[in-house]
């Protein structure tokens, strides 16, 4: 892996999903409309579309069933129907793994899309008191190389469709015992009261934004009040600077952002996050002024990686406070998770503790994130596939946290 990076290439978008022979298409994930012209085209009388819809809506995202023999409210006829040419299926569950602390992590392989093949992602569930975050994919690999990430060592393979977004929120809910009349499994760490999964953060495998339209679909139906009714304000999208989507983030989704900071100068940036060179600081920190409903109730959360005599000073720290001048914001620090292979280390607490006390005197919130799922490799960063991963024998060596406190509480 280069740390200067390597050129930065698009995903192809996969809005418009090809299947494979035999393979039925996938009702999770389409918009209303979309799912009214399949039904249309399967003979459902137009005066009953609407109707039919709203059904099929509320069984999959209210209820949660992944089996049309479930919608006790559709005729049998339609229920058939539905089977023999759709699917509602979750995908295939690899491995999952449950960390000392209650953090979940779910291996998930998404079946083939056209000529492609089988693919796995990884999705995570960190418990707190009072919330459960979600930590959820919108790729999988990644193509921005970031330096310190081990993410981004993996290689881009595709887009993840609406659909497979969707579907680690409708499995993790079923796992958690988070739909109506579900149990929960006996020991799970969750919130006492309400729901199981209260945030949402798209921070998994991916850059979000390089893969805008799935992501926008996917977010617009898990917020949508007929159905998993999520609120805007507990779903946060981290991208790490593509510039000129974070206003239409705002505007066409309407939900809370993190930025993938790391470094308060250009020149270091540059091999931290290599798409700075493409989108530097001064463009990015603009896109983020801005950024629709900014406010100090809406405020854009930065993320700080600590790496030890690399961007942990003082001076890096009055940097910080001075580029974000005149943003409503709060500043993640985040100890650097090593991993096999990296020339980074994690930064001495005290320095942390230092940077965290200036920034804080500043007038910024900076909480420091501490080790979650150490056990199980779910940290930022460290999400892989299986047949990227580390062995379970050298996870133990490594501290993994995750980043649970975003959205509203």
């Amino acid at each position: 892996m280069s740390a200067t990076g390597a050129v930065i290439e698009k995903a192809p978008e996969t809005s418009a999903v090809t299947y494979a022979s035999g393979e039925k298409p996938m009702l999770i994930g389409l918009s209303r409309e979309e799912m009214g012209a399949l039904l249309r085209e399967k003979g459902v009388p137009e005066r009953q579309i609407k109707m039919r819809v709203a059904q099929i809506w509320n069984w999959l995202y209210v209820r949660g069933v992944s089996d049309f023999d479930a919608m006790t409210n559709v005729a049998r006829d339609m229920r058939d129907m539905l089977a023999r040419h759709f699917t509602i299926a979750r995908p295939e569950i690899v491995e999952e793994q449950v960390s000392n602390d209650g953090t979940r992590k779910w291996l998930l392989r998404f079946p083939p899309r056209g000529a492609g093949r089988p693919v796995e992602i990884e999705t995570v569930y960190i418990p707190d008191e009072g919330r459960g975050t979600l930590c959820v994919s919108s790729q999988v690999g990644c193509t921005l190389t970031c330096s310190f990430c081990h993410t981004g060592t993996q290689k881009l393979v595709r887009n993840l469709t609406a659909e497979e977004i969707l579907s680690q929120l409708l499995l993790a809910r079923d796992r958690l015992g988070d739909f109506p009349d579900a149990e929960t499994p006996v020991g799970a760490m969750v919130p006492a009261e309400g729901r199981k999964i209260t945030n949402v953060v798209m921070m998994g495998m991916g850059e979000p934004l390089y893969n805008f339209e799935n992501v926008k679909k996917a977010l617009l139906i898990a917020s949508d009040g007929d159905g998993l009714s999520l609120s805007k304000r507990r779903i946060t999208l981290s991208t790490s600077g593509i510039v000129p989507e974070i206003f239409r983030t705002g505007d066409e989704i309407g939900v809370m952002l993190a930025i993938s900071l790391h470094a308060v100068r250009d020149d270091l940036r540059d091999i931290l996050v290599p798409i700075n060179k493409k989108y530097p600081l001064k463009e990015l920190l603009d896109a983020c002024r801005a950024y629709p409903g900014l406010s100090n109730a809406r405020r854009i959360t930065f993320e700080y990686v600590m790496l030890k005599d690399i961007n942990d000073s003082l001076e890096d720290a009055k940097l910080l406070v001075k580029l974000l001048r005149g943003i409503p914001a709060k500043i993640n620090l985040i100890p650097f998770n090593p991993w096999p292979g990296t020339n980074y280390q994690c930064s001495d607490w005290e320095t942390i503790a230092k940077f965290a006390d200036f920034i804080n005197q500043a007038g910024y919130a900076s909480p420091i994130r501490t080790p979650r799922g150490r056990d199980i490799l779910a940290a930022c960063g460290q999400l892989k596939s299986e047949s990227e991963r580390m062995k379970k024998t050298e996870r133990l060596a490594f501290e993994a946290m995750m980043i649970a406190n975003h959205g509203e509480d």
